[in-house]
């Protein structure tokens, strides 16, 4: 009942292969889905390997958005999702063998094999990720040795091979080996592929702590390692780290958690869940126990079960709790790595609970097109972003093989639609939401997509006949029969209090767990209701062509021509007053049509809720006070503060600097007077380009503040709501100059001020100083310079108004929901487990 494998193409970087987590993949295969052929029998997929050949050979990536190759370095980094990548001349990438053969496509699986073994090249300076190297790179040339000895023994092809692959996978075994080289034998997170860990050339080796995963996903491929080589060192080493951590589990709760320390197996984080950094290391005890036949791994795997079912599966949610209280909730969210453990229930024999969590996954995916990639216990996103992960795929397929139920390939056709709808780009399929940059081909979706619609006699071979790891590569169950040449030395004998209903519903017989075929659906309708009463679904695009949801109050940039064109198809205007406000008026008539009209009434009262709240909240003002002669600190003009760069409020100095006007300007390319600015505050007009690029540009001239003066003739601060500078809709942490906003009135005194004296010195500070003692030099210059968070919306975003009749609001930024309600500071502490949890999931797990 398994399948696929992925094998590795020219080398460098093992995690090159290695930490392209369960979303980035397939840098050789271009799946092009045909909607059409999406039917119960039949295979709908077709794909060239040549798309990588011919738009990114031989980077590291093929990049879906530009069609360009990634090669690290010389592309932005994108933090630890870079650590999979090599130079971009002896890179690691993966080749879908066990795909090209599954499609007999056995000249092109040849083809591949050959490359491998003319391109790969694991003698590389390297920082890799063990746990990510083993499960992707290491699980790759097994599976594809699998398959080429498969090939070979039916005597028509790959007659040639002489375990090449293997004697590959052994020399990345042995590179991998010093990793293991601790007291408790839980392995080093990275290893250098040619120095090791110890030694500064190795880069590495430092590091105290590892997630559970990390440590415990390992046995499958050592083990298969160990059982075709003859060599008992890999499997000794891997069973070793599993012993370790089920002997450092809570012996109340029989739970683990997150991340321990692999020196002294403290634990680092005690939170435990069936998701990010615990998933795999339970279904590897499984899958052991199949793959292997030692009923240790069994035993182990169901008191684990046992305890998961007690304390973490409360039906349909999976909620992490603390391993020393297991009845007090780690968190309020989930995240979407546990939707493999609906698949990893139905190998257990566990089918209720698989259903009603997976239909549970299936809603929150129907109501937010993919399953976010956190999400809360009443199915609100908690993190928008998804990386198009598989696991929800894996467990709609496993689900399907168990109940025959043709329910699951319509919840298939749903997933593959959806990737079509949101996903697809140019040269394959990006994210959805989020930020995520680069390439982020189907790898193990489409494998399991594939194989939920293909019947039996489209296969080429019995995929019963094989283990699925953790990555979907193949290993064979043959290798359960394969003797160990030596066993590893045995600890003392352990006693294991078990009763039959541990072991009762391992391996079912479907027929006989559903004599009913309306069961499996008695099961999902309760959990249907239970989401939609809990998150009511947003209304899907109704307006024929758009494509889109409806423009949402809170993403409106009113310098954005794709904005402006969907408010004039909804009947929606916008007017720019003199005062730097605006104003929205919708006329139903003026419409596209009828569904077009609604949805710009219902734009307009988004727009008039933001509105208030934005009025609300009470913006802190800024000082801009002039202290040259002959002014000396009388002059205090009102300025609005901007939500990057430095915090004038944190700083009891200000920052102190004589003005100058920059060239061009509006600021919106580098400055032609950039030595002039250097050193000094600039004075740049508003309008043209986002306040974050203007401020970059001075920055880059050296310039030590930047005053932004309204365009629009007459706004003043009497009458005018304090204006508050946002973001460009990216990350802002690069701009730490202050950045401060006048409006027409104050700038035209500075401005006649510079313009009746040849030099004008001015102090930008969170509130005017005493107007008789300026500054001393001494206090010229603050030094310490904090950053703000930015906003998503350009500077020039816009309040919302009325539907019928025009009234007017202030000009303000646009923020999410979360950012409105309360600051930055308070969100990030009251998530700060939440978001510490996510950062050792993407430094362990993704």
């Amino acid at each position: 009942m398994y399948l696929f494998i992925f094998i590795v193409l020219y080398v460098s970087d093992a995690k090159a292969c290695g930490m392209m987590t369960n979303y980035l993949a397939w840098k050789w295969l271009f799946v092009e889905f045909e909607d059409t052929l999406w039917t119960q029998g039949g295979a709908p997929f077709n794909f060239s390997l040549s798309i990588f050949f011919d738009h990114a050979y031989p980077a590291d990536e093929l990049m879906p958005l530009t069609c360009r190759g990634r090669v690290r370095g010389l592309e932005p980094s994108r933090g630890d999702v870079d650590d999979a990548l090599g130079n971009g001349t002896i890179c690691l990438t993966p080749v879908p063998l066990c795909l090209l053969q599954l499609l007999n496509k056995t000249e092109e699986f040849e083809e591949a094999v050959r490359r491998v073994l003319k391109d790969v090249r694991l003698d590389n300076d390297v920082v890799v990720s063990v746990f990510e190297t083993n499960i992707r790179v290491l699980g790759g040339l097994l599976g594809g040795h699998s398959m080429a000895v498969m090939l070979k023994g039916g005597g028509q092809h790959m007659l040639w091979y002489e375990d090449e692959l293997l004697h590959m996978a052994r020399d990345l075994g042995l590179r991998l080996l010093p990793a293991f080289n601790t007291s408790s034998g839980l392995p080093y997170p990275r290893i250098n592929l040619r120095h090791g860990v110890v030694g500064p050339e190795t880069r590495t080796g430092t590091e105290t702590d590892t997630c559970t995963a990390c440590a415990g996903t390992i046995i499958l491929e050592f083990a298969a390692l160990s059982r075709f080589t003859g060599d008992p060192v890999f499997e000794a080493h891997a069973r070793r780290a599993l012993d370790f951590l089920w002997e450092k589990r809570q012996r109340n709760s029989n739970l683990v958690g997150t991340t321990i320390n692999i020196h002294s197996g403290e634990w680092v984080r005690r939170d435990s869940g069936v998701g990010a950094g615990i998933d795999s290391y339970y279904e590897y005890l499984l899958k052991a126990y199949v793959l292997l036949g030692d009923d240790q791994f069994l035993q182990r795997f169901n008191i684990h079960y046992a305890s998961i079912m007690k304390y973490i599966s409360q039906p349909p949610l999976l909620l992490d709790v603390h391993i020393h209280k297991p009845r007090l909730p780690a968190r309020t969210w989930m995240d979407s790595l546990l939707a493999f453990f609906p698949g990893l229930q139905v190998l257990k024999g566990d089918i209720r609970p698989a259903i009603e969590t997976h239909e549970m996954l299936y809603q929150v995916t129907r109501k937010h097109n993919f399953l976010p990639e956190a999400f809360t216990t009443d199915f609100q996103v908690h993190w928008a972003q998804h990386p198009l992960r598989p696991e929800f795929a894996e467990s709609t397929y496993f689900l399907y093989k168990a109940t025959r139920d043709p329910y699951y390939l319509d919840v298939g056709r749903t997933v593959l639609e959806n990737l079509n709808r949101f996903a697809r780009v140019p040269c394959g399929f990006r994210c959805y939401e989020g930020t995520c940059n680069g390439l982020l081909f189907l790898a193990e979706m489409f494998k399991y997509l594939f194989l939920l619609f293909a019947e039996d006699e489209d296969l080429p071979f019995d995929v019963e006949d094989y283990v699925f790891t953790t990555e979907a590569h193949l290993l064979p169950l043959s290798l359960s029969t394969a003797l160990r040449s030596s066993s590893p030395p045995q600890t003392t004998p352990q006693i294991y209090e078990l009763d039959d209903a541990n072991f009762e519903w391992t391996c079912p017989n479907t027929r006989l767990l559903f004599p009913d075929p309306a069961y499996p659906r008695s099961l999902r309708e309760p959990i249907r209701s239970a989401v939609d009463k809990s998150c009511p679904r947003p209304a899907p695009p109704r307006e024929a062509g758009l494509g889109r949801a409806p423009l949402r109050a809170q993403d409106f940039m009113a310098n954005s021509p794709e904005h402006l064109e969907l408010l004039r198809r909804m009947g929606v205007s916008l007017i720019h007053l003199k005062d730097g406000r605006v104003q929205l008026v919708q006329h139903a008539s003026q419409a596209v049509s009828a569904v077009a009209a609604e949805d710009g009434m219902r734009f307009m009262q988004e727009m008039m809720e933001l509105s208030s709240q934005q009025q609300k909240e009470q913006l802190p003002p800024r000082a801009v006070q002039i202290i040259s002669h002959p002014f000396l600190g009388r002059v205090v003009l009102t300025a609005g503060p901007a939500q990057f760069g430095m915090d004038l409020s944190k700083s009891s100095l200000g920052v102190r600097g004589f003005v100058a006007v920059v060239e061009p300007y509006s600021g919106c390319s580098e400055l032609t007077n950039a030595e002039f600015v250097a050193g000094r505050i600039a004075l740049l007009q508003r309008g043209q380009c986002m306040f974050a690029e203007k401020a970059r540009h001075i920055q880059k001239a050296g310039a030590i503040g930047g005053i932004v003066i309204d365009d629009n003739e007459g706004s003043s601060s009497d009458t005018a709501p304090l204006f508050q500078m946002a973001g460009d809709g990216r990350s802002t942490d690069d701009v730490t100059l202050p950045l401060l906003f006048l409006f027409h009135k104050e700038g035209s005194i500075l401005l006649q001020a510079l313009k009746e004296h040849r030099e004008v010195e001015v102090l930008l500070s969170e509130k005017a100083r005493d107007r008789g003692k300026p500054p001393t030099p001494d206090q010229s210059q603050f030094t310490t310079q904090e950053q703000e968070f930015a906003g998503e919306e350009p500077g020039r975003s816009e309040a919302g108004l009325s539907n019928d009749t025009p009234s007017s609001a202030e000009e303000g930024p646009v923020e999410d929901d979360s950012s409105k309600s309360q600051s930055v500071d308070s969100l990030m502490a009251d998530w700060q487990e939440d978001l510490e949890a996510f950062k050792q999931m993407e430094k362990d797990e993704l």
